[in-house]
């Protein structure tokens, strides 16, 4: 499944088939033991995720809420989705050493972690990841890259110095150029 329409995590997981529905529940209660204090998590995108509720931040660029997580079974593979890896350089390379320490060969999008078996994963590496990233900390991050965006946006729609025009060349010029040809 790509998508869910589900409304619940509840409902989600019980519309996928078991073998899958076991995978995605062992990795879900891996991230929610080791969930920080400050997240929530539900449904968004036709997946599990787990975010700041808008009622603790709101100011996002897209209107939803920010989150470090979320978890989904794709049609022909299973997918962790770490933001909170992706959008943090010393995190991310944490994590990919801790993976492969841990004796399992990483399949990894920018966020996405793919996995068709439970097996495939270091759980407790998942584990530690989720508990990295407090909800304060996603936060801070979040508007320090939101500011840094948003000067550079402004920053490139001042206006800038007219550039000078070179001036035109005469038609006597021209002419010549036509001649030696």
């Amino acid at each position: 499944m790509a998508s869910s329409k589900a409304a619940t995590v509840a409902e989600y997981l019980a519309e996928l088939p078991a073998d899958r529905r076991a995978v995605i529940s062992a990795v879900r209660d891996v991230v929610n033991a080791n969930l920080p204090d400050g997240y929530v998590e539900g449904m968004l995108s036709g997946m599990i995720v787990w975010y700041v509720p808008l009622e603790d931040y709101s100011d996002t660029y897209n209107g939803q809420p920010i989150g470090p997580a979320g978890l989904a079974a794709q049609k022909h593979y299973n997918a962790l989705y770490l933001v909170s890896v992706y959008s943090d350089r010393v995190l991310e390379a944490w994590f990919k050493k801790a993976f492969k320490a841990a004796g399992k060969k990483l399949d990894m999008g920018k966020s996405c972690v793919r996995f068709k078996k439970l097996d495939d994963l270091p759980l407790d590496v998942i584990g530690e990841t989720i508990a990295k990233v407090p909800a304060d900390k996603l936060v801070a991050r979040y508007k320090a890259v939101q500011g840094s965006a948003r000067k550079a946006r402004a920053a490139s729609t001042k206006k800038k110095p007219a550039k000078k025009k070179k001036p035109a060349k005469s038609a006597a010029k021209k002419s010549k150029k036509t001649k030696k040809r």
